[in-house]
């Protein structure tokens, strides 16, 4: 994409009622208004509270709305030119529980209350394989904590990925710290019972890793 398309598309997003973009400044000094009170002052209702980290062009969080009227969805990402795509759609359709966050998803803890969360999304994340970059995957032990402090009790966790590496690593990690895997499978459309979530919605990409026989894995777990 040229420089002069990610710049119109900044400057759309600054117009987007469905965007927030707040600075990390404003998020570190605890001074972003909408925590704790997203349900609220955001989407203007007490429906459940769902992120999807690394969104990308949006594509889940907009289809995870349509399908799902009666719950609210965020999608975060800190690319704003990638998930303008899914930001105009859903203004187009006049979906009201589906908005976007423009921020680093390691300052997840500062942006959400705790117990503020219902769900969380995961699809399709950088696998960070190399070793020194440990700390940028987000499975890893301190974005699980994160995680853990902004969800509801009971509250569910879905990775859905294209790298058996990562599928791996999650389901390892997971063992090792006794939390509860409800659902586990590293061929997600070849396996029974697997959430209608995650197998009635494909992005562009996943469409295009399938039509090569790549497997589509997928875990959804709770933390004790």
């Amino acid at each position: 994409m040229g420089s002069k398309n990610k710049l119109r598309r900044f400057k759309e997003n600054e117009t987007f009622e469905n965007v927030v973009q707040p600075s990390r400044e404003e998020v570190l000094s605890d001074a972003l208004k909408l925590k704790g009170n997203w349900r609220k002052k955001f989407f203007k209702n007490e429906n459940p509270l769902v992120l999807e980290l690394g969104c990308g062009k949006g594509e889940y969080s907009v289809n995870l709305a349509k399908g799902y009227p009666d719950v609210n969805f965020l999608g975060i990402d800190i690319k704003g030119a990638r998930f303008w795509r899914g930001a105009k759609i859903a203004l187009a359709e006049n979906l009201g529980n589906v908005g976007f966050l423009r921020t680093q998803i390691e300052l997840v803890d500062h942006i959400f209350s705790e117990n503020e969360v219902d769900e969380i999304w995961i699809t399709f994340p950088d696998p960070q394989i190399k070793y020194k970059r440990t700390k940028h995957r987000l499975t890893n032990g301190d974005f699980l904590r994160k995680y853990k402090k902004i969800l509801k009790p009971g509250g569910v966790v879905h990775l859905k990925t294209d790298s058996e590496f990562m599928h791996g690593y999650t389901l390892g990690l997971l063992h090792g710290l006794d939390e509860e895997i409800e659902y586990a499978h590293h061929d997600v459309y070849g396996s029974q019972g697997a959430p209608e979530a995650v197998t009635n919605i494909q992005t562009f990409y996943e469409q295009q890793y399938l039509e090569v026989g790549k497997k589509i894995t997928y875990i959804r777990f709770k933390f004790r």
